[in-house]
């Protein structure tokens, strides 16, 4: 039977749908407004054909008033657009639904980069031993994050799932039941969420999707590349943020990690005991029964919170001794399914998730003078009494060979108090829920080999003198720091105690890489290329000193935070860059649009899994020529120089506080963190936080972090008729052409005809042409180096699914900027009306949400 080509897939299994429930949803009454469904068409019909005209949004919402609903008064008015907001906001949660549901059908899953294909490539080409060799050593880890980049609450995210299995089974009276739901259902939290609360909606993603995709995963390696043999790596591992992440988030306390992952142990426990339930049922053979009616019991105690010396090395113990039993008795009957959930428990252990701890190194140096102060003034011997006034070279000595316990009872500032007790409950965490569920400590900002002796030494001070059982990983985010990277950890690797530190965790160095602040720090190429070069330099060093280094890449949603096609950026590293393991944060959209459901989140993780091992495996050379190299660090230096002279520009700061969405981002209460991390009433650049950065760009249709300064370095080279060097770079570097894709995708979702109104603005029409002239220059050199008639011409799948979602939200697009008109004009009125400022104030945060939602796929 032939298969039909991906596009028509998609557009018989998503657009087709989209189009026919859409028609239902839009006949559903929703309170008080009638006719909202028959006027939103009209509405669209109106932004679609002013925009081709050249209208801006403050002349297509008043000519929609005037030529549809003349009779409405202001107040009238202002209450359809709410509902038009209303009405989109479930649109865009309706084609996410259609896209799950469609998923398999449009994605081939057992077809190129998924485990099928790995393996029988390998058996083709005779390298199945070579597969098994590197699967024993490879892992992948995912870190879910709570960076605020998704704005459903966990109600209409069951609505979603409820939803994609209805659509699955063309249940039309169940669609129409959750259609009618979705209507009823709020979108807007009236409360910033705890960061608890942020926990628990992450932790549904680990007990509904993960637990399954995992263990399917591996399950599927086990019994196909191994032979069912036991495989002493778990390949595949999950790590979490939420409740472990203090980073500019005073909210993280000590208390919320300890709950936290008090909460990731109940939940795995229960997934097993559902398990153990179902077996139960089907190992209802003597000699076995009474076992599995145990470990039934045991678990169930365990949920109840009852007192327990239930391990987790009996319940692996009990489950072999009955897969055994099984084996050798009656025939290995349901042997597969207790395989299976043996499986689980070795990737899941008590811990289901590692739960990562973060903090600012400038934090820590607070911190850190505040203890050794106290200390000092105590009478402890701990610290010298000059250690404040020594060198870094000095203090790091010290902080090396430093022995003692701190009495933490001593601390009376409350800061440095947290801090300390976050360490203790580390150690309070690994003792009842495993080493692994927390065992690392992430420092952003990190700039020195004393920012990190600092918590080497905080650590084994505080709760770990014996054994030092956690990684300490440096992250390194701007441009500076992340060329002089190498020569910080080379400081670590050859002093004598953290090197010996480095001996009792295997030899194994973590260091993470952000890619958002340095995206906003150094422009979209010149972050990349900086990060791909510290890379081959930490490799080298690392090599050279006998650590494997593990990259840990902070990578946002949209390909200005690092996004875009996380498995071909992996697909694209040459053997230069440590490859062991492949890791990196998953944020926002990115969980639910690439791993929100069991197929979604199988298909991906597989893909990760064989971006890394298909290096491996084949024999091309990724290694960049020497003359790739030399164009890629002109094309960077010339893109950071155009981009560096933009953020220096008097207006860059103004431009984002007046004529954009970002001082909303703080109101709209989706996440736990403040919005920018000082306290400064100013705006300041640095403090600007990565997600609200590139967000308001992106509200604005702008885009700018995904493209800045390409244009311009592109244009270099035409001028200079060297362009012939660019398009070879382009032609032999997998590493450039996935920069290059992503960076489409980003000027695929910019709309300038939204915001050229602006050109014409007294204070900031210059600066607005700035950005736009070098958007029409990117596209217009990118289209020449890949030869393409229109950008993302080899993805029809990804620009039609952009293409429907900005079509659904161009009328919110409209309707938020006409409010951020109308504040403009309503402050600079000499009598302010408060009131019609908070109106508009309101509609300009509850379009957020859906302009949000609709770019899921930019993950």
């Amino acid at each position: 039977m032939s298969v039909q080509p991906k596009l028509t897939r998609f557009n018989q299994n998503v657009l087709s749908k989209y189009q026919i429930y859409n028609s239902i949803f839009m006949t559903l009454p929703f309170d008080a407004v009638t006719k909202t469904g028959v006027l939103l068409p009209l509405f669209y019909d109106t932004c679609k054909r002013g925009f081709e005209k050249g209208d801006n949004p403050t002349t297509i919402v008043e000519t929609f008033f005037s030529n549809y609903q003349g009779k409405r008064n202001t107040t009238s008015q202002v209450n359809l657009l709410f509902r038009f907001i209303q009405y989109i906001e479930r649109q865009v949660v309706l084609f996410d639904a259609i896209e799950d549901a469609a998923f398999p059908v449009v994605n081939n899953m057992d077809g190129i980069g998924t485990l099928r294909s790995l393996k029988e490539t390998a058996a083709a080409e005779k390298k199945l031993d070579k597969l098994q060799a590197y699967l024993e050593d490879f892992k992948v880890r995912i870190v879910l994050t709570a960076h605020p980049t998704q704005f459903y609450p966990g109600a209409v995210l069951g609505i979603i799932t409820d939803l994609t299995a209805a659509i699955k089974e063309n249940n039309l009276l169940r669609i129409q039941e959750l259609l009618a739901q979705l209507g009823k259902t709020p979108f807007f939290k009236h409360e910033k969420p705890s960061p608890y609360d942020e926990a628990v909606s992450l932790i549904w993603y680990l007990e509904n999707v993960f637990y399954y995709s995992f263990g399917s995963i591996y399950d599927y390696i086990q019994q196909n590349i191994f032979d069912g043999k036991h495989i002493n790596n778990d390949i595949l591992n999950i790590g979490f943020w939420p409740g472990g992440d203090r980073d500019g988030n005073p909210f993280v306390t000590p208390e919320i990690t300890l709950k936290v992952a008090t909460r990731l142990k109940e939940t795995i426990i229960r997934n097993y005991y559902k398990d153990v339930r179902a077996l139960k049922r089907k190992l209802t053979f003597d000699g076995v029964e009474e076992r599995i009616q145990n470990l039934e019991s045991e678990l169930y105690g365990m949920i109840l919170n009852e007192p327990s010396a239930f391990t987790l090395a009996y319940f692996v113990s009990e489950l072999r001794a009955i897969k055994y039993s099984v084996e050798e008795t009656h025939q290995g009957l349901y042997v597969s399914d207790i395989t299976s959930l043996l499986n689980k428990i070795h990737l899941f252990g008590f811990h289901f998730s590692s739960l990562d701890i973060r903090q600012d190194s400038r934090a820590h140096d607070n911190v850190f003078t505040e203890m050794v102060t106290v200390l000092i003034e105590s009478g402890s011997s701990i610290f010298p009494k000059n250690y404040l006034s020594l060198s870094e070279k000095e203090q790091v000595n010290i902080l090396s060979k430093v022995k003692g316990k701190i009495e933490v009872s001593l601390i009376k500032d409350e800061d440095t108090l947290k801090t300390l007790r976050t360490i203790q409950v580390i150690k309070t965490i690994q003792d009842n829920n495993g080493e692994r569920a927390a065992n690392r400590y992430i420092i952003s900002n990190n700039q020195t080999a004393l920012n990190v002796m600092q918590v080497f030494a905080m650590l084994k001070l505080v709760a770990f003198q014996e054994s030092l059982t956690v990684d300490i990983g440096p992250l390194f985010e701007t441009i500076t720091d992340l060329e002089k990277a190498h020569l910080v950890m080379e400081e670590l690797y050859i002093n004598p105690e953290y090197r010996a530190h480095l001996e009792q965790r295997d030899n194994k160095q973590t260091i993470m890489l952000g890619f958002s602040d340095g995206t906003k720090d150094g422009g979209y190429l010149m972050a990349n290329w900086a990060i791909y070069k510290a890379k081959e330099r930490l490799t080298a060093i690392s090599r050279a000193h006998n650590i494997t280094v593990i990259f840990f890449d902070g990578r946002g949603g949209p390909p200005a935070r690092g996004g875009g096609k996380t498995h071909n950026f992996y697909a694209s590293l040459g053997p230069k860059i440590e490859d062991k393991e492949v890791q990196l944060t998953i944020q926002g959209q990115t969980i639910s649009s690439n791993f929100g459901t069991l197929d979604s989140s199988q298909y991906n993780l597989e893909q990760l899994i064989s971006s890394g091992v298909y290096n491996r495996l084949s024999d091309t050379d990724l290694s960049m020529t020497q003359d790739n190299i030399a164009v890629m660090d002109k094309l960077s230096k010339l893109s950071y120089e155009a981009y560096v002279n933009f953020k220096n520009h008097p207006k860059f700061i103004p431009y984002l506080e007046h004529m954009s969405t970002l001082k909303y981002y703080a109101k709209t209460n989706i996440g736990s963190r403040p919005s920018k991390r000082g306290k400064s009433e100013r705006l300041i650049f640095e403090d600007l936080r990565a997600i609200p950065f590139v967000g308001s760009w992106s509200q604005l249709k702008q885009n700018v972090p995904g493209f800045f300064g390409v244009g311009t370095a592109l244009k270099c080279y035409v001028d200079a008729g060297e362009f012939e060097k660019v398009k070879q770079l382009y032609k032999t570097s997998n590493f450039f052409r996935t920069l290059i894709e992503n960076s489409m995708m980003s000027l695929s979702k910019s709309f300038f005809d939204l915001t050229k109104y602006m050109s014409e603005d007294p204070d900031y029409g210059p600066f607005w042409s700035i950005i736009y002239e070098e958007y029409k220059i990117s596209k217009a050199l990118i289209l020449k180096l890949t030869d393409f008639t229109e950008l993302m011409q080899e993805e029809p799948i990804g620009k039609a699914s952009i293409n429907i979602r900005e079509s659904i939200v161009l009328p919110l697009l409209t309707i938020q900027q006409y409010a951020l008109k109308k504040i403009q004009e309503l402050e600079k009125a000499e009598v302010r009306d408060e009131d019609q400022i908070q109106v508009f104030e309101k509609i300009v945060m509850r379009s957020l949400f859906g302009n949000i939602n609709a770019s899921r796929n930019s993950a």
